[in-house]
């Protein structure tokens, strides 16, 4: 059997056993509350136990398995504390690393792609990989005019080890399920196959980074590195220095926290605005903190890395979304529902009670009614378990509303973002980012009406 075969057998076999595992621990469980533990504790106890063994499988792998975990990791905040703890370390260690390919396998790929004389573009080139992620992996080096580049290699198979992976996924994500609350993984991997094709073309990602790069060039907060070169599945681009924010996340000051936050908020919502794209990745390993911010050395820019999945967004982020959240505050609950069914939100079939929607809508958007909100752990874990829990109206509803598929990829990075800012525990004047980038949010004043001319006396 030749080498990849076997690996694609080992991965198969190691996904495949997941459901196994969780069907045990469930047996393992009812054994439990047959002896007289409580429910509440066993439900932890198999709850934590299915994680562990779920993290530690995505975390071997890479393609769509660790692509999957590292889009699952940013929504930890959501889970219970004690649930929580102990295999987020494994959360973060996905966000950063994965086993790297052998140096034969990187020569054989860069010799393919970039021409048997490769070495030849670099006066350096570190065959130890500075990060190694679901489909390729990051070698640092120095361009052959002096320049110090990041260059990012495609696995070879990557494609195929994705769709298997991510088919396999989604035939167990009932069972994934319970696992975050109020989480439904089965669209989240769907989204995740239809994004494939895109993240595997470092053609389109080249684009997308030198679009950010070229609009954010002078911007004081943001660092985008520029696009070198970009030949088939082989991407060089300019190398930053910085702060991973997995490790702010770990042992960050609080200024850290809060500035990383604001510069995260700033750039999700002025992105689409200025570029037409907005970032679709936004799990930690795809951010540094840089100092040398527009205070000074003890201040912080953002570095943002990463452009192979995005929304083409020509318009900057839909109105609607601006105008609902507006309306959503005003208490103006028929206008919000009117504007919820025409976009799609709420099907023609079904007939919902407006107030209800508002006050749905209100406890979700309580960041944007202040100038500063703390976002925290336990302020996630409130709305997953009021979305999540069988019992409330809150979740009754939300099994009645519609997600169109043109907000399907914002919503899930606005989810994903707002839970990194409650892994870091920021303070963030978010009300600030929505009135100066979110069309809708500020309501535009009527023109004024051309004065009469003054009759002549």
């Amino acid at each position: 059997m030749s080498d990849l075969p076997r690996k694609a057998v080992t991965r198969t076999a190691k996904l495949a056993a997941l459901p196994l595992g969780f069907a045990g621990r469930a047996t393992w469980g009812l054994g439990k509350r047959i002896v007289g533990e409580s429910a509440e504790l066993v439900g932890q106890q198999v709850q934590q136990r299915t994680a562990e063994q779920l993290f530690k499988v995505l975390g071997e792998l890479k393609g769509g398995a660790m692509k999957f975990g590292q889009a699952l990791s940013v929504f930890e905040s959501a889970l219970p504390e004690e649930i929580a703890g102990p295999y987020r370390a494994a959360l973060t260690k996905l966000q950063e690393a994965a086993p790297p390919m052998p140096t034969r396998t990187v020569h054989a790929v860069l010799a393919e792609r970039l021409g048997e004389d490769w070495p030849e573009l670099f006066q350096e080139f570190d065959d130890k990989p500075a990060a190694a992620a679901s489909i390729g992996q990051v070698h640092r080096a120095v361009w052959h005019d002096g320049r110090e580049v990041a260059v990012k290699v495609q696995y070879p198979g990557a494609g195929e080890a994705l769709l298997s992976d991510l088919g396999q996924l989604s035939r167990f994500a009932r069972l994934l399920g319970p696992l975050v609350p109020g989480l439904d993984v089965k669209p989240l991997i769907a989204e995740l196959r239809d994004r494939v094709s895109e993240e595997l073309d470092y053609g389109l990602e080249a684009q997308a980074q030198g679009a950010h790069a070229e609009e954010f060039a002078a911007d004081p907060d943001i660092v985008v590195p520029a696009v070198v070169h970009q030949r088939e599945q082989v991407l060089v681009t300019e190398w930053i220095d910085g702060i991973p924010l997995s490790e702010i996340i770990a042992d960050g000051t609080p200024q850290q926290r809060d500035r990383a936050g604001q510069l995260l908020a700033h750039f999700l919502f002025s992105g689409p605005a200025r570029t037409g794209l907005l970032h679709a990745d936004p799990h930690p390993g795809n951010f540094r903190l840089l100092p040398g911010g527009p205070a000074g050395e003890d201040d912080w820019r953002l570095g943002v890395l990463d452009f192979g999945t995005v929304d083409r967004l020509p318009g900057g982020l839909p109105d609607t979304i601006g105008t609902c959240l507006r309306l959503t505050l005003d208490g103006d609950a028929e206008t919000v529902y009117e504007q919820l069914r025409e976009e799609g939100f709420v099907k023609e079939s079904i007939e919902l009670d407006p107030d209800a929607v508002l006050d749905y809508l209100l406890p979700i958007i309580e960041p944007a009614r202040v100038d500063a909100f703390t976002f925290t752990r336990g302020w996630m874990r409130s709305q997953a378990a009021r979305i999540g829990d069988i019992r409330s109206p809150a979740y009754q509803l939300a099994k009645q509303l519609n997600l169109p598929p043109a907000y399907l990829l914002i919503h899930r990075v606005t989810l994903s973002t707002i839970g990194v800012l409650c892994q870091l525990g920021a303070t963030v004047r978010l009300r600030d980012e929505l009135e100066e980038w979110l069309p809708g949010f500020v309501e535009e004043p009527l023109p004024v009406e051309e004065a009469e001319p003054a009759a002549e006396a």
